[in-house]
């Protein structure tokens, strides 16, 4: 493999080198990732003011196959869905939604999701995705990033104490759990890339 190869997300296997194809198709993936995240986001447990979903665990995989542009756009385009009042959010449309919904409680999880992308994207970019133990660092980091996001947000509609309660600490191992998931698997696709 060459090292140009080697500073692309897994995404780019997939893609044709250039042209109104290269085009369609990265539309495609950016439609096909906010499906996703609208399924993952529906697949929840209800803890408290913030439920509990895939979701993290589908941004975290988003970003490590899309790499930084391509993740960013797509979880960009999804936050414009939910804004125009499409209900690809969590608890939509039973707890609002559009513009309503991303100014609750999970507003600040929702904007903390696009720094998550774009730090994993990041890392992506730079081969990361192949080093289960690198990747495992910089989704930690983008982690701890999202979650004081989320958690500074909420803190200041519900104040810190119950912020911390209800909208991280239940989150905490689970995430974690998903944190390793993602990071075992990418790097585990593209052992298999590799093969070929």
């Amino acid at each position: 493999m060459s090292a140009a190869i080697l500073s692309r997300p897994l995404v780019s296997l997939a893609l044709p080198e250039k042209g109104v194809a290269r085009y369609a198709a990265l539309a495609f993936l950016a439609v096909a990732g906010t499906l996703l995240l609208t399924l993952s986001a529906k697949t929840k447990v209800v803890l408290g003011p913030v439920d509990m979903s895939l979701q993290t665990l589908a941004v975290l995989g988003i970003a490590a196959t899309f790499g930084l542009r391509l993740g960013v756009a797509t979880l960009l385009l999804y936050m414009a869905e939910g804004a125009m009042g499409f209900p690809v959010f969590q608890s939509t449309p039973e707890k609002g939604i559009g513009i309503a919904y991303m100014m609750g409680t999970t507003g600040g999880f929702l904007a903390g999701f696009v720094v998550m992308t774009a730090v994993v994207g990041w890392a992506a970019d730079r081969g990361w995705d192949r080093n289960p133990f690198k990747l495992f660092g910089a989704m930690l980091a983008a982690e701890i990033v999202m979650m004081a996001m989320g958690f500074a947000w909420l803190a200041g509609i519900i104040g810190a104490s119950a912020s911390w309660q209800f909208g991280v600490a239940p989150f905490i191992l689970p995430d974690l759990i998903k944190v390793a998931l993602a990071a075992a698997i990418v790097p585990a696709v593209w052992a298999l890339f590799a093969r070929r």
